[in-house]
This record gives structure tokens, sequence and C-alpha cells, in this order.
């Protein structure tokens, strides 16, 4: 049977679709009532950075969520921003920017099919099952098409899943590789079976980075599902705001997101509070998916050794291991990582240049830098932590 042609819309509030739709090309596996593959593409979450002010008006992430319909039923839909910055997003093209409009042209505003503010890799071309190759076709196409009617210097796709940028390489945008550190679950049965597969000196340093966490005087507690409290969200936004002040000048989120996301994604938050006499002093929260637990905020309004490694690294991996996940993606950067278990993989991302000559330029560009993020991903590798050999110097 013939069919009608895709229709493309761009909407600007969440509000203008259905969230079963949406879901329905977001997270189809969770269609089962278990969990999304991860919660960061769902209704709820894109919802509550809208409903909170953490994107819209002022912030630099202007909604323009982009949908693809078949017979007048929705097949497919993207997270699509419109940018006046390129700040939040972990792939940079700050250099590209600037080299732009040092040749006179004017690189802001742009388009992002992203995650504000999540460098973790997913689904960015959401289509409903059945439909992936005319849904993903049709949202790149219209992306692309709607970057060329309003004349905007680029789009470009982050953190898309490897298979995403094979499709959005065929079909001509530019395709590049980052690196991050995520943590694999061999099937172990519990943290000493990790420690275990490292060699005697990264074990010892790690068990004696946790004892040092452990004596900072007080308790580390986690929390998820009906176990967290509003009270929680209060003490982890002083956290947030001390960590964002000193990175990013001002933090991308509103208080209001982590009191939304209390009442909309309880199930999918982990988060985890070190305690002493009877107040939290640090914090970190990670985010539940099927497979993979996602770091994302850390912050503390007291400093003690080690407290950071424990609450982010060591206490995901715990986490991890009882809940059978496979793995846990820590963020964006830091080698510091690669000593406590972490492994450097490739992400991936697609970039748009409306400019021909400047599309070609930074084409070139990405072509090394694939090549130079593949030595360094096999270089870091083999710095990793785990045995090399069948027996070890003795402890």
């Amino acid at each position: 049977m013939d069919h009608k042609p895709v229709e493309i819309r761009v909407l600007g509030s969440l509000s203008q679709i259905a969230a079963a739709d949406w879901d329905a090309c977001a997270c189809p596996e969770a269609s089962d009532g278990g969990r999304p593959l991860d919660p960061f593409t769902t209704y709820r979450f894109l919802s509550a950075l809208e409903q909170s002010g953490s994107v819209g008006p002022g912030t630099g992430w202007q909604p323009q969520y982009l949908t693809a319909s078949l017979d007048g039923a929705l097949i497919g839909c993207a997270p699509l921003y419109a940018k006046s910055h390129s700040q939040g997003e972990y792939i940079f093209d700050h250099n590209w920017g600037h080299a732009y409009e040092q040749a006179g042209g004017r690189y802001y505003p742009k388009l992002q099919i992203a995650v504000p503010f999540t460098p973790a890799t997913g689904r960015r071309l959401l289509v409903r099952p059945g439909y992936e190759g005319i849904g993903q076709s049709a949202l790149v196409q219209g992306a692309v098409q709607l970057a060329g009617d309003n004349q905007v210097s680029s789009l470009h796709v982050t953190f898309c899943t490897s298979e995403e940028a094979q499709i959005g390489t065929e079909m001509g945008l530019m395709p590049r590789v980052s690196q991050q550190f995520h943590w694999l679950n061999d099937g172990y049965a519990d943290f000493d079976g990790f420690l275990a597969e490292l060699s005697s000196r990264k074990r010892k340093n790690i068990r004696k980075e946790r004892a040092q966490a452990q004596s900072f005087g007080g308790t580390i507690h986690s929390y998820t599902g009906e176990q967290l409290r509003p009270e929680h969200w209060d003490a982890f936004w002083a956290f947030y705001q001390d960590t964002g002040s000193r990175k990013w000048g001002t933090p991308y989120l509103t208080r209001e997101f982590f009191s939304i996301i209390h009442e909309t994604m309880a199930d999918d938050l982990h988060l985890i509070l070190a305690e002493r006499d009877g107040y939290p002093v640090a914090g970190a929260l990670n985010f539940i998916g099927r497979e993979t637990l996602y770091g994302r905020y850390w912050g503390c309004l007291e400093h003690h050794p080690c407290l950071h490694f424990e609450l982010c690294y060591y206490q995901a991996i715990d986490f991890a291991i009882a809940n059978q996940l496979l793995r846990v993606e820590a963020g964006a950067q830091g080698e510091h990582k690669l000593a406590r278990g972490y492994l450097p993989v490739e992400t991936h991302s697609l970039h748009w240049i409306g400019d021909a000559g400047f599309a070609e330029a930074v084409g070139r560009y990405l072509e090394a830098e694939r090549a130079a993020v593949a030595e360094e991903v096999e270089v870091l590798t083999s710095y990793g932590p785990f045995r090399k050999a069948e027996v070890e110097e003795q402890e």
C-alpha cells in the first residue's frame, strides 16, 4: 500500500504532544512496564527541563521538538533545540564558532538534537518499532531542511548511538568521535569480585581510598523511589549550586527541576548522600536505565579525602552490581576514572554545516580527530587497572 509523504512538524512545547505518543517513540521497550534504556529522552525528563525553566526563554536552549507523522500517526520525534551558545553540550564546538565568526559568519543560532546538559549516549532519532528506516531518514532530512530554510549555520546531533552515527553519515552528515570512561560489569558477584580482576597495586589503592572516604566522620546513605524526601533535594540543591558555580558560573538546572523529578521520576533516581551529625555534607545523583547507571551530578559543602571517588564511582559500582546493571556511565571527561576501573569508550555525534567551504575544513579536522581519539582509546586502555598476567606480584 502506498503511504502519504511523511509530515514533519516543529513543536515549541512538549505540551503540544501526548506523553504516550512521545514515549511510544522514545522508549517503546518500556511499554511492558519496565525501565527505558535510558530516561533522558522520555517525556517526563524532557518535560521536567521545560516546566522548570531549565530550558526555554533566556536559557539558550529553545525547544523546537521535531515530529514525523505518517498517515496521521506519529512515527518519530527528536529533542531538537535552537541554541544561542555552545554551553551544556559536552561535545565542544566553541573553536568552530569562533573560527566561523572570525571569517565574518554568524554561528549562532544553531540547531541541536540533544538532551540538554546530559553527556549520556542514547537514541536521538526516536522512532516507533517497525518504522526505523523511514522514521530516522525523515527526522534527519527534516532537521537539515529546517536548518537550511532558516539559514542557521549548523545542525548537531550529540551523544547519539553508533547505529545512528552510521545512518547519519550515510545521509551526508559528518561523524565525530569523542571519548568517555565507562565501567563494565563482567558478571561480578560483589565489589570484591571486581577488585579481584585488578592489579594488586590498583586493588590496594581503591581499598585505601574507600577506607579514607568512609572515615569522614559520618555515614553514607542511598535513596531511590519512595525513600526520597523533599528535604533531600534541598540538600542536594546546595551541592549542585556549589559545583555549578565553580564549573559553569551559573548552574544549568533550576531548583524546580529537582522538585519535578521527585514527583515524576523517583523510581529513575539513585541519590547518595554523605551525612555527618545529622546533616548531608556531600551527594551524588545517578539516573537508572534498563541496563546502565548514569552518573550525573555531584557536589559537597565539606571537602573530605576520597569522598568524591566513593560517592561518584564506587557507590555507583556497588549499585550496578547489586542490581545486575551492565555498565556505569560516569559522565564527561576525567582520566582519573581510569585507575578506578572505568575504561575509555568512544562516543558519537553528527554534524551538518551549511557553508560548503567551512564544512570541508571541519570535515578534514574531524577525520584527523577520529584517528587521534582511536589511538588515545587504545593507549588509555593499555594503561587500565586490570590484571595483564596470570600471576601477579605477591600482595
